[in-house]
């Protein structure tokens, strides 16, 4: 019995080389290389002539090997030399988080689930799919590494004293905080509410953000200390709310800007 088998060369070179191109694209934006695009799209052309593995043959190591090597010369053809171990890291991380989305999509959309066995219909990925999920993928993806990476990148440990209470909190530095006491003239540090913080003494202190107005309830702090340096002159106010700005627990004023 003789099957025939049928490879689009054109089809695979094509899904190679859009995978790449987004692929090399989301490091990019990531690690926040200056490369230009024409380099990514004659990395990603280099890459896509990949489909000529398919002619050789060679062991699984050797296959391996070889792929790694093809690696090398995508990364170097992209970003060049000078930040390369990081590129290929972020490279092959960035190849794994989108073909396990794509394997998730597959197994969930194209295969039937019988029992312990999963049986495909002969369809297998939409190539509209293709072309729209893993762009957005990647998109949210990157977004949202960026958006925790610029999240930890001002984040400081703060140490707090009130009393004989003492709470090592972490905190993050908000331009936008400008929050004081009008009679004492002394900046606030926000606290989450489920810090808890027990304020035998507390005053109200009012606050305006947009196109809201109130008052928190405040105490005064015996020391703050953020990252080994110390603000005596503050409050702690008590948030309504919790945080859910990657594990922060309270906010701190634009006004500790200049010493940090």
């Amino acid at each position: 019995m003789v099957i025939e088998m049928k490879v689009y060369l054109d089809l695979v070179f094509f899904i190679n080389f859009f995978f790449d191109f987004i692929i090399l694209l989301a490091t990019k934006l990531v690690l926040k290389e200056k490369t230009p695009i024409w380099r990514i799209v004659v990395g990603s052309l280099f890459a896509g002539c990949t489909i000529f593995l398919l002619f050789l043959s060679l062991s699984t190591i050797g296959l391996i090997v070889f792929k790694i090597i093809v690696s090398v010369f995508i990364i170097l053809i992209t970003f060049g030399r000078r930040n390369f171990f990081t590129d290929f890291l972020y490279f092959y991380f960035i190849s794994m988080i989108l073909g396990g989305f794509l394997y998730l999509f597959d197994i969930s959309f194209t295969y039937e689930n019988q029992g312990m066995l999963f049986l495909g219909h002969g369809l297998g990925l939409n190539f509209l799919a293709i072309l729209i999920l893993s762009p957005i993928f990647l998109y949210f993806y990157v977004k949202e590494y960026k958006r925790r990476k610029a999240i930890v990148s001002v984040t400081y440990p703060v140490d707090v004293f009130v009393g004989d209470q003492v709470f090592h909190l972490k905190g993050i530095l908000d331009t936008g905080n400008q929050l004081k006491d009008p009679c004492t003239g002394k900046s606030v540090v926000l606290v989450s509410s489920d810090v808890p913080i027990s304020m035998k003494q507390y005053f109200y202190v009012p606050y305006k953000a947009l196109n809201t107005e109130g008052i928190i309830p405040c105490c005064k702090a015996d020391r703050v200390i953020v990252d080994d340096v110390v603000f005596s002159k503050c409050l702690i106010g008590v948030s309504k709310k919790t945080f859910s700005l990657g594990g922060v627990d309270c906010i701190l004023p634009n006004q500790f800007k200049e010493d940090l």
